[in-house]
């Protein structure tokens, strides 16, 4: 089995304030692994890294064998977990922005979802509500043929009716042997998806393993240890 993603001894500083203090970790192909930690524990920090936004940083990182990069960009689908497109293009227009820059983008996919999710086409991104807009996001990212997806907090702003819906999605749609790295506020919903998980704190990984092998050594859901583990 592949690995996906392979971090080692990772390290990131913004001034005197660390941000990654030396994470280490696998993820081979297949897996659904869930990023979690409170703000401040260094999630953005790593998924940056790994998405090739930021390079100022020691240790080593591969994706498929490569440093992040622009071989690496090619391999990563990324779901910010902000509105990156403007205000003004229309929802069917980003769809060509996304076939003309991803080889991989697949826009009969795409429209397909944009049906079944019920977002507009011919609105401009500015009119959607917040919760359309992260469904947007969350169709472009999810039709590419990428190997590793990197989806930050892909639910956060969608009502609780529509969030069995997205995920879903995100299950039947992903790249056949590609994983996906979900971080996530939200962890009572979206925990039964999780193969892994990784609890970061302060910047170092606090907890990490198969998700069914914590809740029975722990003896409790995975929403339950996150709220056990990070408590004031």
């Amino acid at each position: 089995m592949q690995t996906v993603l392979r971090i080692d001894d990772l390290h990131k500083m913004y001034g005197a304030q660390v941000a990654l203090g030396g994470v280490s970790l696998a993820i081979p192909e297949g897996r659904i692994v869930g990023l979690l930690g409170p703000n401040g524990s260094g999630k953005t920090t790593m998924i940056k890294i790994i998405c090739g936004l930021l390079h100022d940083y020691e240790g080593d990182v591969q994706i498929c064998g490569y440093t992040p990069g622009v071989e690496s960009k090619r391999l990563v689908s990324y779901l910010p977990d902000k509105m990156t497109l403007p205000a003004w293009l229309k929802v069917y227009e980003s769809l060509g922005i996304y076939n003309g820059f991803y080889e991989d983008f697949d826009p009969q996919k795409a429209r397909r979802l944009l049906d079944q999710l019920e977002v507009p086409e011919h609105k401009r991104i500015g009119e959607l509500s917040k919760g359309m807009q992260e469904k947007l996001q969350l169709v472009l990212a999810i039709s590419r043929q990428a190997r590793l997806y990197v989806l930050d907090e892909p639910i956060a702003g969608v009502d609780p009716a529509s969030r069995d819906v997205i995920l879903s999605i995100i299950m039947d749609n992903f790249a056949h042997g590609a994983s996906i790295l979900l971080s996530t506020h939200i962890i009572s919903d979206v925990e039964t998806v999780f193969d892994d998980v990784i609890f970061l704190k302060e910047g170092r990984i606090h907890l990490q393993g198969d998700a069914e092998t914590l809740r029975q050594e722990h003896g409790q859901s995975i929403d339950g240890l996150f709220r056990e583990v990070y408590k004031c």
